[in-house]
């Protein structure tokens, strides 16, 4: 890649207010995985409702980034996700007033901290339009690097519950949130050539595009794969190998840093070699690690080096997606980053979910995780079942100067 002409090509204040909103608004919406722990002892909750406490937000933000997606289109990327943040600041601050009394209530707050991770459906959209096509892996890898948000989730929260209680965790939240929404409104510059509102007829019409249900698959075990873990992982250490809270989130942040680090450079490894060979690897990978790491490793730090090894397949095949999306929906992609945004949103809710009711239902986590690596070989079939067609159409060299 030029670095030089990249410079040039698009607005650089907007791509970083783009990733410190996202890498923000991600750390709320995991935040509940990391204080499960303590979560769970106090209110007394079951593998299974532990599973669907992390699940939930994920579920939320998945639908809520169809919401938003439209947003985007209707209002323009910056104010929609100016809604969207005092949306999130709001529920924190009602829940650490009021408190979080039982699993209905934490089923609640997560709906709302869905707020938080529909910030996907803005962050790429405005930090897209800023970009030329052969600099799109590298844009949004950069500004979808804000997965990194659920580092700071992991690293801090379990800490933090330790030194203050849980509760006051979510009071504690509000005070960089709100940093980064004056930092956003001060940064943040919607692209002057952004594509004309379309009716809800117009939104639903890209569904009837095959091309479109296929990258929502593809996300939705890239992604899917990636928050989901980075929701589960503090539970899962704690309960598989004892760990406490805290170990257990300093792991889970190892892993979660890996899987976001990488992301740019899965943009930009896609940029250079094309996403179709990037997301063939990673798929591979991604479905060895986890089938590996199934069978449960005899100790913690094991099981560590294989989950690293799953996130970065993971975090690299997230940037290799949507090296690929603005290239096959340029004009739609605001809401081509909800629907897929959604989808990955779904695969996540689906792997947190079905490892709480995996060990709830057989006292292991094994048909979980290997449920989901089967997926991951699924979307390899499918990626070679549609290769051919897509190189040769839309991604033919006569079409545009992006590597496919």
């Amino acid at each position: 890649m030029d670095k030089k002409s990249f410079l040039k090509a698009g607005h650089a204040p907007t791509l970083f207010a783009s990733f410190l909103y996202f890498d923000l608004s991600f750390m709320v919406w995991v935040i509940l995985g990391p204080l499960g722990v303590q979560i769970s002892q106090d209110l007394g909750l079951s593998f299974a409702q532990r599973g669907l406490m992390v699940a939930t937000p994920v579920l939320a933000g998945a639908v809520l980034r169809i919401v938003m997606g439209i947003l985007v289109d209707h209002l323009k990327p910056k104010r929609a996700g100016t809604i969207g943040q005092i949306i999130v600041l709001a529920a924190l601050a009602y829940a650490w007033h009021h408190g979080v009394h039982s699993f209905p209530e934490t089923l609640i707050l997560g709906v709302f901290l869905g707020f938080a991770g529909a910030s996907f459906a803005v962050a790429l959209p405005l930090a897209s339009r800023w970009y030329p096509p052969e600099h799109q892996g590298t844009a949004l890898g950069i500004a979808g690097a804000g997965n990194s948000g659920t580092v700071l989730a992991a690293l801090f929260a379990p800490g933090l519950a330790a030194a203050f209680g849980w509760s006051n965790v979510l009071g504690l939240a509000l005070i960089p949130l709100g940093i980064v929404l004056v930092v956003y409104l001060l940064l943040a510059k919607d692209a002057p050539e952004c594509p004309a509102p379309k009716s809800l007829a117009q939104y639903f019409k890209v569904l009837r595009d095959k091309d479109a249900w296929w990258f929502m698959f593809f996300y939705s075990v890239t992604f899917g794969g990636f928050v989901g873990l980075a929701s589960s992982l503090t539970i899962y250490f704690n309960a598989q190998y004892g760990l406490d809270a805290k170990t257990a989130g300093f792991y889970t942040a190892a892993c979660v840093f890996a899987g976001s680090l990488v992301r740019p450079i899965g943009g930009a490894v896609a940029d250079r070699i094309g996403g179709i060979r990037s997301l063939t690897a990673m798929y591979l990978v991604a479905a060895i690690s986890l089938a590996i790491v199934s069978i449960g490793l005899p100790t913690a730090w094991a099981a560590l080096g294989v989950f690293v090894v799953a996130m970065l397949s993971l975090g690299m095949g997230n940037g290799a997606v949507f090296q690929l999306v603005p290239q096959r929906f340029r004009s739609e992609i605001g809401v081509m980053t909800g629907l897929v945004g959604m989808a990955g949103g779904v695969g996540g809710f689906y792997l947190a979910s079905s490892l709480g009711y995996s060990k709830q239902f057989t006292g292991s986590y094994q048909a979980g995780l290997l449920i989901f690596a089967a997926l991951a070989i699924v979307a390899l079939i499918g990626l070679t079942s549609v290769k051919m067609r897509w190189r040769t159409t839309w991604g033919a060299a006569s079409m545009t100067t992006a590597r496919i």
